[in-house]
């Protein structure tokens, strides 16, 4: 399940849950909704996993 990776991802990297779903998906309720049930499409699931893929290197890149 996507919660499951996202609450891992924000646990390593201490971040915000909101800047973390504005960053990953330009929604910052992202991860409250998650919590809550939300069944993202797989579009989604795609964009936030490669938000958090790619992580590490953009902020090595900045």
């Amino acid at each position: 399940m996507l919660i499951r990776k996202v609450e891992k991802f924000i646990q390593a990297t201490g971040m915000p849950v909101t800047k973390f779903g504005r960053l990953a998906a330009h929604d910052p309720r992202l991860v409250g909704d998650l919590r809550n049930g939300r069944e993202p499409r797989s579009a989604m699931v795609k964009r936030v996993e490669h938000f958090m893929n790619t992580f590490g290197e953009n902020v090595h890149a900045a």
